[in-house]
């Protein structure tokens, strides 16, 4: 694959002078206020996973308002090119549209006294989806790059979080049309610019049921109870991890735990679904293993003195690939020289993102934020300032213009 991103100190200076640079970052600048309102009105539609259409049908109009032609593709992402004279090969940013928790009502995004936005998604991926349109809008006010080799196509993307398992950019590196015309792709995802995701974190999820006859508290006694099961197989699980070190880093995380109706009722099920990560496939796979071995011993210590047994089965509800960006990838050397030029200390991470997809594709892809700061993602107490965000919208601006230009 051709180097597309190669660059030095001083051809930067020249790119950040060139007219259609100069003019695009000049823009940026004076884009605050605008691009602080779109991220507030975005963040108001609802977009959990799944139900992404609200705000990929309120995307795709911002897209066409500003000039691009614009519009979703099979699996609900919203495509958008800055005009109609689009070719391949193609340079992918993009931004999931989706959130873990929702606003219930607009009011819950709202902006605190010291400019600090609030409420569900507004980090996690308001800051992307906005650092999306700031870029557009940006071109599309200044004069035409020179020189292109490539042409930018901008994607908001659906199915990022939770069980929406990447299904979003597995259809763009897969069974989209424009799979074999993308060769890079820069994923927008919250406002850190510290970070450099480079790394794919592999990771799988399951749920784990495990039934039983049930019966009441007292006259019932004895009837093996499918939480104290589930209870004994994430105690089993947990004891019988690999030691995690630096190379071998692993995680698990059993998020949800559902069972029973009532206090003085033995439950006729239980439920858990958890999540499990390691930056070493061989490792997650040994995970997997360890979790099937400790549901079978919990469910057999369970029935041993049981008057009516308990059953338990796995089922994969997601998995997550791994890869890596090549050390000497000139994706990663450009970034890195980007970052010089404009005083950001960043690092190179490993992480579990949109990225996952096009790595284990051998795509070259990084994850990156989109200026700013954020905290509390996941969470009702979610929180973005915009401060310092043209900083990182500058940063991509530089990246794509090396990217459509070399």
């Amino acid at each position: 694959m051709a180097a597309i991103f190669t660059t030095s100190p001083k051809e930067l200076d020249l790119l950040a002078a060139s007219r259609g640079v100069k003019e695009a970052l000049l823009q940026l600048s004076r884009d605050k206020q605008w691009v602080n309102e779109k991220h507030l009105e975005l963040c108001r539609v609802p977009s959990p996973t799944f139900q992404e259409q609200r705000r990929a049908e309120w995307m795709l109009a911002a897209f066409k308002s500003l000039g691009c032609e614009a519009r979703i593709d099979q699996a609900g992402n919203v495509i958008a090119f800055l005009d109609g004279n689009a070719h391949a090969p193609l340079v992918a940013f993009t931004a999931h549209l989706d959130t873990v928790l929702a606003p219930r009502n607009s009011d819950e995004i709202r902006t605190e006294p010291d400019g600090t936005f609030t409420g569900p998604g507004v980090s996690d991926n308001g800051a992307g989806l906005a650092g999306l349109l700031a870029l557009v809008r940006a071109l599309k006010s200044a004069p035409p790059l020179e020189g292109l080799t490539a042409s930018p196509v901008f994607i908001a993307n659906v199915g990022e979080e939770g069980d929406g398992n990447l299904c979003g950019m597995r259809y763009l590196c897969t069974d989209s049309p424009l799979a074999s015309k993308i060769r890079a792709f820069v994923v927008l995802d919250g406002p850190a610019v510290e970070h450099v995701t480079c790394e794919a974190l592999a990771c799988r999820r399951y749920e784990v049921i495990i039934t039983g006859a049930g019966g009441h508290s007292w006259i019932d006694y004895g009837v093996a109870n499918p939480v104290h099961a589930m209870a004994r197989m994430i105690t089993i699980f947990a004891e019988n991890l690999p030691q995690t070190t630096p190379d071998k880093k692993l995680s698990f995380n059993f998020g949800l735990i559902e069972g029973g109706v009532s206090v003085n009722a033995i439950p006729t099920s239980a439920r858990t679904r958890l999540d499990l990560r390691s930056v070493d496939e061989a490792v997650l796979e040994r995970m997997s293993i360890i979790l099937e071995a400790a549901l079978t011993r919990a469910c057999e210590w369970e029935n041993e003195k049981a008057t009516a047994r308990v059953a338990g089965k796995i089922r994969e509800t997601g998995s997550r690939p791994g890869g890596k960006l090549a050390s000497d990838s000139p994706l990663l050397a450009n970034i890195r020289k980007i970052d010089a030029y404009l005083g950001i200390r960043s690092v190179n991470d490993c992480g579990s993102t949109d990225a996952n997809i096009p790595l284990s594709c051998g795509i070259p892809a990084i994850s990156i934020g989109a200026g700013g700061a954020g905290g509390g993602a996941h969470t009702p107490a979610e929180w973005y300032k915009p401060e310092g965000r043209d900083t990182g919208l500058k940063r991509l601006l530089l990246l794509l213009a090396l990217s459509l230009t070399e």
